[in-house]
């Protein structure tokens, strides 16, 4: 399982302020203010969220030691990461952190290989799991129980139900 959690991108800057515009990848958008410092992927880079609002389609932040646009615009597709040990458990169910499923081992319930668990994507109408076979095209299935009903992490994998020719 991932040490440190991607909880946020920085996108644009927005305003002359040094506010720039993120996009969370938390549960609740506005938790990702309650995980303190946040950090660049390498480490090198570490910011508070000093003032967060919401706008239309994305979370309007105000980060530690960003003072002006030029320094806003630096951070552009910034990806924003914390340990994990600051992220809330999860208990057993039907919840997981996205980091979590990435890597897994995809099989049918007859134990048939599909492929690797390669990314978990939401364009607003729910999770997509993308499941990359060792040939052939990558495959998406909506992640719901009618399509993947059995997640277990501690053998490293997932259980789907591939759509038929017909779907």
């Amino acid at each position: 399982m991932a040490e440190r959690i991607r909880v946020a991108r920085i996108g644009a800057a927005h305003g002359i302020r040094g506010e720039v515009r993120l996009w969370p990848f938390t549960q609740d958008p506005m938790d990702v203010a309650s995980y303190g410092e946040l950090e660049s992927e390498d480490g090198a880079r570490r910011f508070t969220i000093e003032a967060l609002r919401p706008a239309k389609e994305f979370l309007v932040a105000r980060l530690s030691g960003v003072a002006d646009r030029d320094a806003a615009e630096k951070l552009a597709n910034l990806e924003l990461f914390v340990p994990r040990e600051r992220l809330p458990a999860i208990e057993e169910g039907d919840t997981w952190y996205h980091a979590d499923l990435i890597g897994l081992a995809a099989v049918t319930e007859d134990g048939l290989a599909i492929g690797t668990v390669t990314a978990i994507h939401n364009f607003g109408a729910g999770d997509i799991i993308e499941i990359t076979p060792e040939e052939g095209a990558v495959l998406m299935l909506t992640f719901t129980e009618a399509s993947v009903p059995k997640v277990d992490l501690e053998a490293k994998r997932i259980f789907v139900l591939p759509p038929t020719e017909s779907e």
